[in-house]
C-alpha cells in the first residue's frame, strides 16, 4: 500500500485482497474507512476491558534468557567477552550474536580440524563463514548452514562454550530482566568519583528487603560534577581497557545503583553499578493507546533518544557544558559528533560498531529522525511496528495494510527544499504527485532546450524536495480540498486561506461531496456508474 503511486486513493492491485469477503478488494471501496475502523474499534474494547480485570496489573513477562529449540553447534559472531571471578563469561558489546549451526554440516566441512589444538583458531567472520586459522594463517573457509540466530544483551552471562554441540532446549545465555549492567572490563581497585553522600548519591533502603543501596540522583547545583567509578592500578593509576587507550572509567546516569564499594578490589567481568530497566513498569492498553496516538500524531516523545546518521564506530570525545561527547567515525568520510546529557545513559560502548539509525542513548526514538536519516520505506516500517506492538501486547491482531492506509495519507506531502524555475517556494509544503508533474514538465522542457544546442547553465532547473511526515490532524486540515479541513477543525482558519489563495474545490474526496449534497466518488458500484 505504500509504495503504490495512484494519485487518488490505492489500485485494487497494490490493495491486494478485501479482508472482510476474502476476495480480491472491488474497485471503490472506502478501504480508509475499513483501515480507521479496524484500529479504532480494539482499542475501545480494550479501554474496557482494563476496568473488567479490576485493576489487576498485566506485567509485560521480560524475556531474561536465550533457549535453543532446534540445538547444533554453537558459535559466537562478533562477540567480545570477559571471564569474571566465577569464571563465566560476560558479553561486553552491543551486537553480539550467537549462532547454532547444523552439526552434521559442520562435521562434514571440519572434518580432521583439531579445534582443541594450540595453534589452531576457529572464528566466525561478519559474512557468516567459518574460517580456520593455524598461527595466523587462513587454512579453511566454510559456509555452515544456520539453524538459529540469536541477539545478546550487552552484560548478559554466556553458559555455553563455543564449538560445542548442544540438545534441542539448551539454556545459551542469561541476564537479569529488569537492569542493565556496567560491567568492569579490566581488574583493579574501584575508586568513586563525584560520588558524594547528599549531594550526588543517596542511601536507599528496600522497605521488603531491608537492603540499603546507594542511588545516583539528579542534584541541581552540581551541574559539573559526572558521577563515575574508575578501577586503579598498584600504583594508584586509571587501568587502560586491553588493546586500548581509553581509561577504565564508568559513568553513572542518574537512577543507577552503585554495586561496589569505594577501594573494592575487584576482577575483570566484575558488575559495578545497575541501571533500572523501564519496562518492569506496568504495560496496559491505556498506557499503550497514548503510544498510539503519539505515533498518529508525530508528536514529540516524553524521552527523545539520539539516533546515529551513519555507520561507523563509536569513540568519546572531550565532554562540553556537562554533555557528554559521542563520536561516530565511519570508515570513509567525515566523523558525526553528538551531545548526551550526563543524566542520560548511553547504551554504545567505545569501540563499538553502529549502523545509520540505531539508537546511542536510552529513550524513544522520534520518528522525524528516522525519517531524515534512513528515508520513506523505513519509517513506515518503524511506524507500522510501533503501532502494532500496542496491540500484540493485548493480543489484537491487525492487518499491516490498515495502519499502512492511515501511513500513506501523512507521508502524502512533501517539502519543497529548491524551487529551480518551478511555481514552487523554498519551504511550500505540496502533495508528491503536484511536485512530480512540475519537476517532470521542467525536466522535459530541459531537455528540449539541451537538444536545441542551449548550455547546461542556462536550461530550466527542476525543483527539489524532501519528504514530510505529518500527523494525521495536520494532515487532514492540509487536503487539497477546503471544504473537507473546513468541516474538520479551524473552520474560520481554513476559509480564511482559501478565500485569500482564491483556491478552487474540484470535489474529489467523500466529505466535499456530502456537504455540497452530490453523490459521493466511492462505493463498490461506482465502475458501473463510471461505465454508464
Amino acid at each position: 500500500v505504500l509504495t503504490c503511486r495512484s494519485r487518488r486513493g490505492v489500485c485494487a492491485k497494490c490493495y491486494g485482497r478485501d479482508l472482510g469477503r476474502g476476495h480480491m478488494v472491488n474497485i471503490g471501496e472506502a478501504i480508509g474507512v475499513i483501515a480507521a475502523q479496524s484500529i479504532g474499534e480494539p482499542g475501545t474494547q480494550l479501554t474496557m476491558r482494563t476496568f473488567h480485570i479490576g485493576g489487576t496489573a498485566s506485567r509485560a513477562v521480560e524475556q531474561a534468557e536465550l533457549v535453543s529449540q532446534i540445538g547444533g553447534v554453537v558459535a559466537f559472531k562478533n562477540m567480545h567477552h570477559v571471564e569474571n571471578a566465577e569464571g563465566i563469561k560476560i558479553v561486553m558489546n552491543r551486537n553480539a550474536e550467537i549462532v547454532t549451526l547444523d552439526e552434521q554440516d559442520f562435521s562434514k566441512h571440519l572434518d580432521g580440524v583439531k579445534l582443541g589444538s594450540k595453534n589452531i583458531s576457529v572464528e566466525m567472520s561478519a559474512s557468516g563463514e567459518i574460517v580456520v586459522r593455524d598461527k595466523g594463517e587462513i587454512i579453511h573457509k566454510a559456509k555452515i548452514r544456520e539453524r538459529e540466530r540469536f541477539k545478546v544483551n550487552y552484560g548478559a552471562q554466556i553458559l555455553v562454550n563455543e564449538w560445542s554441540a548442544l540438545d534441542p532446549g539448551t539454556i545459551l545465555a542469561d541476564w537479569d530482566a529488569y537492569t542493565i549492567p556496567i560491567v568492569a572490563e579490566v581488574g583493579g581497585t574501584i575508586k568513586y568519583g563525584d560520588v558524594e553522600e547528599g549531594v550526588t548519591m543517596q542511601e536507599k533502603v528496600d522497605p521488603v528487603t531491608g537492603k540499603s543501596s546507594k542511588v545516583i540522583v539528579h542534584s541541581t547545583g552540581a551541574l559539573q560534577l559526572n558521577p563515575r567509578v574508575s578501577v586503579k592500578g598498584e600504583r594508584g593509576k586509571t587501568m587502560k581497557l586491553p588493546d586500548s587507550e581509553i581509561f577504565a572509567r564508568y559513568s553513572l546516569p542518574v537512577g543507577s545503583i552503585i554495586t561496589v564499594e569505594d577501594g573494592d578490589g575487584i576482577k575483570a567481568g566484575t558488575i559495578v553499578g545497575k541501571i533500572p530497566r523501564e519496562t518492569s513498569k506496568t504495560k496496559d492498553i491505556t498506557g499503550g493507546l497514548p503510544r498510539v496516538a503519539e505515533l498518529f500524531e508525530v508528536r514529540k516523545p516524553k524521552e527523545p533518544a539520539i539516533i546515529s546518521e551513519i555507520d561507523g564506530r563509536v569513540s568519546f570525545g572531550k565532554e562540553l557544558k556537562g554533555k557528554r561527547r559521542v563520536i561516530v567515525t565511519p570508515e570513509y568520510g567525515e566523523p558525526q559528533e553528538y551531545l548526551v546529557p550526563k543524566s542520560k545513559h548511553i547504551i554504545v560502548h567505545e569501540g563499538d560498531y553502529v549502523q545509520a539509525g540505531e539508537r546511542l542513548m536510552e529513550g524513544t526514538i522520534v520518528p522525524n529522525d528516522i525519517l531524515s536519516v534512513l528515508g520513506v520505506k523505513e519509517l513506515a516500517k518503524f511506524l507500522v511496528n510501533e503501532i502494532q506492538e500496542v496491540y500484540r501486547l493485548q493480543g489484537v491482531k491487525i492487518n499491516d495494510k490498515h495502519i499502512e492506509v492511515i501511513v500513506r495519507q501523512m507521508l502524502r506531502r512533501v517539502m519543497i527544499t529548491a524551487s529551480g524555475d518551478s511555481k514552487f517556494m523554498i519551504g511550500e509544503q505540496v502533495e508528491w504527485w503536484v511536485f512530480e508533474d512540475e519537476r517532470d514538465r521542467l525536466m522535459a522542457e530541459r531537455s528540449e532546450f539541451m537538444a536545441d544546442g542551449g548550455t547546461f547553465a542556462e536550461a530550466p532547473k527542476p525543483p527539489a524536495a524532501e519528504p514530510l511526515l505529518l500527523g494525521v490532524t495536520k494532515a487532514s486540515l492540509s487536503t487539497e480540498s477546503f471544504i473537507s479541513a473546513a468541516s474538520f477543525q479551524e473552520t474560520t482558519k481554513v476559509l480564511t486561506n482559501a478565500a485569500m489563495a482564491g483556491k478552487l474545490d474540484e470535489l474529489k474526496g467523500l466529505k466535499e461531496n456530502v456537504i455540497m449534497g452530490r453523490l459521493i466518488s466511492a462505493g463498490t458500484g461506482i465502475s458501473e456508474d463510471m461505465a454508464e
